[in-house]
């Protein structure tokens, strides 16, 4: 059975995070690497690290593997396709939008010295 696609939703919320893109890029780097080498570069704790992995994990953007008695984290890039499709896909449909005019009402109309009060 296919897995169904990384949802945008988790990538984004795992990605506001700038711990965890930092993550990402010492991931980005190599075959793969332990929490306990990730907390080695890091001015945080191996149990924060396991946290943040764990985040990045759910969000399908790193993947796990047994390495003897280590267990070996990687990036896993279709998590960040999956959401620059979606950004792509919305970049799209906002600007036919916008190149559109509008047919109905453009919104209120207000009176033409309406703001000449208002302060910059």
């Amino acid at each position: 059975m296919a897995e169904a696609p990384p949802d945008p939703d988790r990538v984004f919320a795992a990605l506001a995070d700038a711990r965890r893109r930092e993550l990402l890029e010492l991931l980005a780097g190599g075959p793969g690497a332990s929490a306990g080498d990730l907390a080695a570069l890091l001015p945080v704790s191996r149990q924060a690290v396991v946290q943040h992995l764990a985040v990045l994990e759910e969000a399908r953007l790193v993947t796990r593997r047994k390495a003897g008695r280590q267990v070996l984290f990687t990036v896993r890039p279709e998590g960040l396709t999956a959401a620059a499709d979606w950004l792509t896909a919305r970049a799209a449909a906002w600007n036919d939008a916008a190149v559109t005019p509008p047919t109905g009402p453009e919104g209120p109309e207000f009176p033409a010295d309406q703001g000449k009060d208002t302060l910059l």
